[in-house]
């Protein structure tokens, strides 16, 4: 039997968290987050208006929807923005649940790591549960992980390329050099992206783009859904080692004599 993602001290049956912008618009945002089985899902805190009373924003159909709400300090590029975005999103949406981005550059939106640990050390001193989008660097990941983090989540490869997983060897080195939840984040192209991850023994993976761009967002959820059970079930069951050479299959024991 499989234990559910703990993070922190919350528990999550999903391994899959789904971000929500790009979207065609909220219906399909809202069939593919109930597609894909979501229960913990990603809000950029600083591209939401907060104070809308429609009823129809974001996070209202969330909140409606019991859906877990991760806010993210997406589009800041300094550890004072971070901060200062992650605290508004606590005072708004009362949760302690941060997912910190800093972005170097425009060209790459790969992490600063120098700003990201800084970030991660004045949020958790503040009494924030961090979950940091880093490089997938196993030094930095460790780091992060001894700051207090209570995951880590590497990048596949740069937000939105739907290159896939670029380094599988530094993932699975990530994976030995840490505890703490190991997420990939960014990068995830389609379902085949994601069993890979999972069968690398990541935790879970955050995905957006890949769902909110395909054709069919709504089926590319449920696909991603799948390939998420497939590959942490292949995972957990053990796949056979790589050989050069083939091996008989049937057993050479008891072979009728022609």
């Amino acid at each position: 039997m499989d234990t559910p993602l703990k993070i922190g001290d919350e528990l999550f049956g999903s391994r899959m968290i789904l971000g929500t912008s790009k979207y065609p618009n909220n219906d399909v945002l809202m069939r593919a987050l109930k597609a894909g089985g979501a229960e913990l899902v990603t809000v950029a805190i600083r591209r939401v208006n907060l104070n809308d009373p429609s009823g129809e924003n974001v996070i209202s159909l969330l909140r409606k929807s019991k859906l877990r709400i991760l806010p993210n300090t997406a589009g800041c590029y300094t550890v004072k923005d971070a901060v200062v975005t992650a605290e508004l999103a606590r005072e708004a949406l009362g949760t302690d649940l941060i997912k910190l981005e800093i972005i170097a550059d425009e060209d790459t939106l790969y992490p600063d790591s120098e700003k990201v640990l800084e970030g991660a050390r004045v949020l958790i001193e503040k009494g924030f549960r961090v979950l940091p989008y880093c490089n997938d660097d196993p030094i930095t990941c460790r780091k992060l992980e001894d700051l207090g983090c209570v995951a880590v989540m590497p990048l596949g490869s740069p937000i939105g390329s739907g290159m896939g997983l670029l380094n599988p060897y530094n993932i699975n080195l990530i994976r030995e050099k840490t505890r703490v939840p190991l997420i990939v984040d960014a990068g995830v192209g389609t379902a085949s992206d994601v069993t890979v991850a999972m069968e690398l023994g990541c935790d879970g993976v955050l995905l957006n783009t890949a769902v909110a761009r395909a054709k069919d967002p709504v089926l590319m959820a449920e696909a991603m859904r799948n390939a998420v059970d497939a590959g942490r079930k292949a995972f957990l069951a053990g796949r056979i080692p790589r050989r050069f050479h083939a091996e008989a299959s049937s057993p050479q024991a008891g072979k009728i004599a022609v």
